[in-house]
């Protein structure tokens, strides 16, 4: 996957504030390992009974996990992208998690999206087309 050259800054976090988000980041470094289609399985499973999260608390959930980790902060999006998830998932709630790809030039990446706005992109995406997704099952409130 690929992501900006450049590492996002988010400022410090307290150490109190950053404890669930290094659980998630951890977390999605285990299951970042797992092929594609069992990864997507697995995220399928994890987001069940989940209702859709705000913007605000995914991009919230999105910044602290890139406070707390350098490889989420800068080319780990598909780790970013699931820890961001299952940050979201610790509150019971669930962002859309989307990988993909563009053709001109050639790049992977992956994010989270709710309601199909993307969550603290710095870049367009606009040329990407999505492989993989999950989305929440649950209606909107």
């Amino acid at each position: 996957m690929t992501a900006p050259a450049i590492a996002e800054h988010v400022g410090r976090t307290p150490w109190y504030r950053g404890t669930g988000a290094r659980c998630a980041v951890g977390a999605a470094r285990l299951l970042v390992v797992l092929p594609p289609a069992r990864l997507q399985r697995a995220l399928r499973l994890i987001s069940r009974g989940t209702v859709p999260v705000r913007y605000d608390d995914a991009l919230r959930a999105r910044q602290l996990t890139v406070a707390v980790s350098t490889r989420c902060a800068g080319l780990g999006c598909l780790q970013r992208s699931v820890a961001t998830v299952l940050l979201c998932r610790a509150r019971g709630q669930w962002a859309d998690w989307c990988t993909g790809f563009r053709v001109q030039p050639f790049a992977a990446h992956a994010w989270v999206e709710v309601d199909g706005q993307l969550v603290g992109e710095p870049y367009d995406m606009s040329m990407f087309r999505t492989v993989l997704a999950v989305r929440c099952q649950g209606g909107r409130a």
